[in-house]
């Protein structure tokens, strides 16, 4: 059971592999994976600027329509990719500039108020991808059994508890203490952002395990697609707590 649990991020498990021919020619490689990262990212920061650019100029209107357009289409995307592996290599490329879309108008929205939030976000982000990822390298992180479970059932009880507080908004209950800005709420995010970093460990085993496997090399943008699914994640939750410390002062 812990095999079928190698990472809380739906479109990185054990099961991404099965019934997947076998590669022919040129197999999944780290190298091809960490360039399709690159590529995404970059997709994502075009995305997020075409957003920024506009909110800069004010039009309102335009930053709305293009935020609503990334997290519908974003998740129409990413659907897509999880259950056709195979359309990655032209599925992923457009669900990062989406998400860039969403990205970019709740950056700058938030940089409007915050001046500097949105650098510090990435900064962080990024900042923690690279200490995680040279700590899985050198062995100083590994990845257990025991430490997948772990992070399994943390990030399904976040995800649980961020769809019980949705359908209780609708009825008019929100849990001011956990969003707010006091020490509780803080308390809370940092605990959030420690989960999502440790999502990028189990990432990254994923993706050395499809190597590992020599899955086929479309593989590569599906394992960067998983990844930049981690990072956004991570990203918002950044923001957000920056959010509640900059409420402080």
């Amino acid at each position: 059971m812990p095999q079928l649990m190698r990472t809380s991020n739906p479109a990185l498990s054990d099961k991404a592999f099965q019934g997947l021919p076998g590669a022919l020619g040129e197999g999944m490689t780290l190298t091809g994976t960490v360039n399709k990262t690159g590529i995404l990212v970059l997709c994502a920061i075009a995305g997020a600027a075409w957003t920024w650019h506009d909110f800069m100029l004010g039009e309102m209107a335009s930053v709305m329509m293009l935020l609503w357009v990334g997290v519908l289409g974003g998740l129409v995307f990413a659907l897509a990719t999880i259950f056709k592996k195979t359309w990655a290599p032209v599925t992923a490329p457009i669900y990062s500039l989406l998400e860039g879309l969403a990205l970019g108008g709740i950056s700058a929205s938030l940089n409007a108020r915050w001046p500097g939030i949105a650098i510090e976000a990435v900064s962080l982000t990024f900042g923690t991808l690279l200490v995680l990822l040279m700590a899985y390298r050198s062995g100083m992180i590994r990845v257990t059994a025991k430490f997948r479970l772990g992070v399994v059932a943390a990030t399904g009880a976040i995800f649980l508890f961020y769809v019980v507080e949705m359908l209780l908004g609708f009825f008019g209950v929100h849990f001011a203490a956990i969003n707010g800005s006091g020490a509780l709420g803080i308390g809370v995010s940092l605990v959030i952002v420690v989960v999502a970093s440790l999502n990028l460990v189990l990432d990254f085993d994923f993706i050395e395990h499809g190597v590992q496997m020599g899955a086929p090399k479309y593989m590569e943008w599906y394992g960067a697609f998983g990844l930049m699914v981690t990072l956004v994640w991570l990203y918002l939750e950044m923001l957000r707590l920056l959010a509640k410390i900059n409420q402080r002062n």
